[in-house]
């Protein structure tokens, strides 16, 4: 860690956050990863011909892992691991067998004890045996909360990140805790990525949508959240920088009208690390939570959109574990959290979550929910915190 007190300063011209522009994103033709293609090229010839002697030999595991900064965000915190002795031809047989059966336990002990990369193969490979789509068998075969986990567990993870912001803008009403548990939770490169992804899916524009759903200053935070730009140097601890945010924050205050867009630009162009000393510094000084000023001085969808913002730039796996805790009756958030975070920090949610609730996350879902979903939900926990 380097320590600078005066590091050059952004250029001058920098879009303000309040008044941002609507980027449209030229459409591509996948949303599979590099590294990804290349492992599904290399199978594809055995997977065509099952009675090939070659295809006994499982996958070299690193040929189903992603390498170190990848889209699939597989990390060291994960409860879900990469399979050991990885077959997916195998895989997508037992798969088949049960589809047919509609055998909702096989389907589970399978899809939750893979990667998402490993999933990938699956479906591949289940298409080259059949024929057919396999999510489009799924839809067939399963219903209910339990069809829609094993739905998104088949998609890329910025698939099924841009599915929930599709699911939480469409219908009556809008769904803007969900919006912002996804945004605010994923770093620049990902929402890239499911920007992408979202045009892909939907054909419509992620940043237009949010515009037509959401109104006034929570469009404008949203829209800087998702087209979020560093203007920081990651990794030096700038102190002139820091006091300058700090009294940003602070004269945001001083006339009778808020100025927001202050406070967003603050938070949506620095990266966590020196968020986290300007917060707790500017806590210091003014002798209050952040959180308690929000809620004095914001309303509305805004004074939620801050205060999510502020606990995920804080702390995301507190954050997330609050929003399980308060939400374990609504399998669909409990979907969210679980699939996006199983491969990336879903063990420092656990923690946070026995710490908030005073008892697991395992725990908790076992007595929240019942069957096969709830065996699904328990395997991508992992297992019991004692």
């Amino acid at each position: 860690m380097r320590y600078i007190r005066n590091p050059p300063r952004a250029p001058q011209g920098h879009t303000q956050p309040g008044v941002l522009p609507v980027h449209k994103r030229s459409p591509q033709t996948t949303v599979t990863p590099h590294w990804l293609s290349h492992t599904l090229n290399q199978h594809q010839a055995s997977i065509q011909d099952p009675h090939r002697k070659d295809m006994e030999t499982p996958l070299k595991m690193e040929d189903s892992q992603p390498p170190a900064k990848t889209e699939m965000w597989w990390g060291t915190l994960g409860t879900v691991r990469p399979f050991p002795d990885f077959n997916p031809l195998k895989d997508a047989q037992e798969v088949k067998t049960a589809l047919e059966k509609k055998d909702g336990n096989t389907m589970v002990r399978i899809l939750t004890n893979r990667t998402n990369a490993q999933r990938q193969l699956i479906t591949r490979a289940y298409h080259s045996l059949t024929g057919k789509d396999m999510s489009f068998t799924l839809k067939k075969c399963l219903s209910g909360a339990l069809q829609e986990l094993m739905l998104g567990l088949m998609m890329t993870p910025s698939q099924f990140d841009a599915h929930r912001l599709r699911q939480a803008m469409e219908g009556l009403g809008t769904d803007e805790e969900t919006l912002l548990e996804v945004l605010c939770t994923r770093s620049a490169e990902q929402l890239k990525d499911i920007t992408v992804a979202y045009k892909q899916e939907f054909d419509r524009y992620l940043e237009n949508d949010l515009i037509s759903e959401t109104s006034k200053d929570f469009t404008t935070l949203l829209l800087a959240i998702l087209t979020k730009q560093r203007e920081n140097q990651q990794g030096v601890i700038d102190y002139e920088l820091i006091d300058g945010d700090i009294n940003t924050l602070t004269d945001a205050f001083s006339n009778k009208r808020v100025d927001m867009a202050s406070w967003i630009k603050v938070l949506t162009t620095r990266d966590a690390e020196h968020l986290n000393r300007v917060l707790s510094k500017w806590e210091q000084v003014q002798g209050v939570l952040v959180e308690k000023v929000i809620q004095n001085h914001f309303s509305g969808d805004l004074k939620l959109g801050f205060c999510i913002l502020v606990q995920s730039i804080q702390n995301s796996p507190r954050y997330l574990a609050h929003r399980l805790l308060t939400s374990m009756k609504k399998s669909s958030v409990v979907r969210g959290v679980l699939v996006s975070h199983c491969e990336e920090d879903l063990l420092s949610i656990r923690v946070e979550f026995r710490r908030l609730a005073g008892l697991s996350l395992y725990s908790a879902l076992q007595k929240d929910f019942k069957g096969e979903l709830q065996q699904a939900f328990l395997a991508l926990c992992g297992a019991e915190d004692l």
